[in-house]
């Protein structure tokens, strides 16, 4: 059974740590977090702590905490040569402090703490100076029901960035929606069908072959029907005409 320590109680934290209760390969032995009363719920499951020099031997040390918080954790932990990873998909791997035997396990989903979460639905992105470590979180990332895939930190960084566009953007373009449907007391509930359809295509088709609506066709009557109608909302209004140019440019058509 492989040892494993949480460090951080975000939300990926929480994730793993629900995760690593249903491996059969990998255990959880010991929490830590420098505020105990955040995962003082776990204590009858884990051994939790809120003291780096109470920390236990373990084959990995997962340093599940904010990107700032990375370099500064990893200098801090009273030991040397053993094997610290952090799952950040923008910080580098050289931020671990090079006393330790370094890696990353990036598990490149969106996480809510209070929404469950199927890991076989999380390609974890592995890397690793060492080989040897390299195969030993590729088990870690197996254990949990993940798809795997070895990656750099250049790559790393640029998928995390296109996360950034395909979840974080996509969700405000969500909220915005919501808004703009509100406006008028229209049902948004309505619209899930064509997020779900519209996330469905691409499993198939590529991005650019799926791109559908009235900037692709330049449709300019239907263009400035909407831009009219977002005249008292300048920050929709702005979203909407930045989109509208990118699918032009993308599709070569002729500019709003």
């Amino acid at each position: 059974m492989i040892s494993v320590i949480i460090l951080g109680a975000g939300n990926v934290a929480n994730h793993l740590f629900k995760a690593f209760k249903k491996s059969d390969q990998a255990t959880v032995k010991q929490w830590y977090n420098r505020s105990l009363n955040t995962i003082k719920q776990f204590s009858n499951q884990t051994e939790i702590t809120d003291n780096l020099a109470q920390i236990k031997d373990a084959d990995l040390y997962i340093l599940a905490v904010s990107d700032d918080a990375v370099k500064e954790l990893s200098a801090k932990l009273p030991f040397a040569n053993r094997l610290v990873v952090h799952t950040s998909g923008s910080v580098n791997i050289h931020d671990i402090d090079k006393k330790h035997r370094r890696g990353v396990l990036y598990p490149l989903q969106t996480f809510s703490k209070n929404s469950d979460m199927d890991f076989t639905n999380v390609p974890i992105c592995i890397e690793a100076i060492e080989s040897e470590d390299y195969h030993l979180l590729k088990k870690i990332a197996v254990s949990l029901g993940s798809p795997t895939k070895k990656v750099n930190s250049d790559q790393r960084q640029v998928l995390h960035l296109a996360a950034v566009f395909v979840n974080n953007f996509t969700n405000q373009l969500y909220r915005l929606g919501h808004e703009i449907s509100e406006s008028e007391a229209a049902d948004f509930d309505l619209l899930k069908p064509l997020i779900l359809e519209t996330a469905k295509k691409i499993e198939h088709l590529s991005p650019y072959m799926a791109q559908t609506g009235p900037a692709k066709r330049n449709d300019k009557t239907t263009l400035k029907k909407h831009l009219k109608l977002l005249e008292d909302k300048p920050h929709h209004k702005t979203v909407y005409e930045l989109l509208t140019k990118s699918i032009q440019l993308t599709h070569g058509g002729k500019k709003l």
